[in-house]
Formats: C-alpha cells, structure tokens, sequence
C-alpha cells in the first residue's frame, strides 16, 4: 500500500478490500464498516457514495489522509475518535477522548424517558454523568422538555458537551454543570432523573475491549468494587431531587438490573422497579418512579 509505484493502482474497492483484511487481523470487529467510514472521512465524503465509485484510482493526497487514519484504527482507537464525531438519535455529535464514546443502546434509555414524558406538558430532567451531552441533548430535542441539567464530574467532558451544545442546542434549554452526581441541580427539583452512569467495577478492567479500556475515561467507566457504587448513590440521593411521580432512569452493567430492580423495591422511596431489555435482549436498564408522599 505505501509503495510509489502502487499508487496509481489503489482504486477505492482494493483499498477498501485490504483495509478490511488490515483491521481483521488487528481484532477489530466490523472491520469493513471501518474500513468504509474511515476512507469516507478521507475524502470527505458519504459512506454509501464509495459505493458509487469503486473503481475510482485514489490520487497520492488521498492515500497521504487515509493511512494516519487506518493506522489510529489499527491501534484499536475508537473509530469515532478517529474520525471525531458519533452518531446518536438524530444528533451528529463531536466525540473524542474526553467522554464516552455514545453507545446505539443509550439510545433506547432516552427512549424509555421520551415514551414516559409523552403526554405530561413541560417537563425538566437531570441528565447525570452526562459525557457528550448526548441524553441531554436528544432529551432537549425530541421531547417536552424546557429545562435539562447536563451535570458532569469531569471538567474536559462538560466542555466537550458544550461544544455539540453550540450546534445542537440553540435554544439553550440544557444547563451544564460540573459537580457530582445531583449536587449540580444546587438544590432544584426535576421531573426525570437519567443517568448512563459509570458501572464496570475495576477488576473487569482486563475484560474490557481495548477500544474502551486504553481510551476513554476512567471517570466514566468504574465505580467502585462492584460496580455500583454511583448506581446506589443515586438511588439514595435522586428522591431528594425528584417531584413525586418522577422518573429515574438508569443505563446498567449485564448482570445488575435485577439487584438494582431489588434495591429500588427495598428502598420506601419508590414503586414500579421496572428492568427492560436493549436491543440484543438482554438486560440493560432499570426504570422507578418516585413514590407519592
């Protein structure tokens, strides 16, 4: 691939093709889809238009973009921190290491509190832990929602979310605030708490793809020794920042729902524990409203 006398003979198919086999055979799992949006991001076009160009010989410049590109991706960087940006809902969000990278399944807990907000008039939401401001943003965007906290423990995260604020919130109806956990209402209350809070416990590191492990936050992976510890925070803390019949919504680890659904049962603070599936079926979130005094 790096030879002058090949460089006429790379079309967008063959670099395509080799990229493929390249990132297989350095563990990384939909390899081709990579491939694609890496070599999309090089020539600044859509992915689905390479489909219309295979047979286009790419010019020295173009191979010069890509190669730093498809190295980064080799070292099993996260492809949305190589090309900068994720896709979340209908958001188009800048991502880098300075957050977690948005997952597909975050998507359905922004569902959950959408469905649930249907019908209730104005609302507001505290979005904890809120990294890119994904939740925030989607929740401010889609639903009937005038006032959404984006709260934050790290600094390097809220200014990353304030950044896609900038192009996705111009109404300005998201508050960013740095502080932990619901200490950033300073004392308000909301009609939803959401969080998709850390919850890998540190031994499980080793576990971890590399993608996740060797580059995103520390800060919003691990909590505690079981994993839980921010988790339980919130449930302890949240009826004191919720109106009565107020939503918690949480984003779990595989294995916690159902212990979590039996600490919120145990705790007199709430009804209607609830666990839902993600879109492969398992287990994946965690829903309780706020008991009536």
């Amino acid at each position: 691939m790096t030879t002058a006398s090949d460089t006429d003979r790379w079309t967008v198919l063959r670099l395509i093709r080799w990229s493929t086999e390249y990132l297989e055979g350095k563990g990384v799992e939909q390899a081709r889809l990579d491939a694609e949006h890496l070599l999309a991001h090089a020539l600044d076009v859509g992915r689905l238009q390479l489909y219309l160009q295979y047979d286009r010989p790419l010019v020295p410049e173009e191979l010069d973009r890509f190669r730093p590109l498809l190295r980064r991706r080799a070292r099993r960087e996260p492809l949305q921190h190589v090309i900068g940006r994720a896709a979340f809902r209908d958001l188009e969000l800048k991502a880098d290491a300075r957050a977690l990278v948005p997952r597909p399944e975050t998507e359905l807990l922004v569902q959950l509190v959408l469905d649930w907000s249907r019908g209730r008039g104005a609302l507001s939401a505290a979005d904890v832990g809120t990294g890119t401001g994904c939740i925030a943003l989607a929740l401010a965007s889609e639903g009937p929602f005038e006032r959404v906290w984006g709260i934050d423990i790290s600094a390097d995260a809220l200014a990353l979310a304030r950044e896609n604020a900038a192009v996705h919130d111009p109404d300005q109806r998201v508050v960013w605030r740095e502080a932990r956990g619901l200490a950033g209402l300073d004392g308000a209350t909301v009609d939803v708490v959401v969080s998709n809070p850390p919850y890998v416990a540190r031994d499980e590191a080793d576990g971890l793809a590399p993608e996740v492990r060797d580059f995103e936050p520390d800060t919003a992976l691990y909590a505690g020794e079981d994993g839980r510890e921010v988790i339980h925070e919130l449930v302890r803390e949240a009826p004191g920042a919720l109106e009565a019949g107020g939503l918690l919504a949480l984003e779990v680890g595989l294995g916690q729902a159902a212990s979590i659904r039996d600490t919120l049962h145990a705790h007199g603070a709430w009804e209607n524990a609830t666990v839902h599936e993600d879109y492969t079926g398992r287990e994946r979130f965690v829903t309780a409203t706020r008991r009536h005094e």
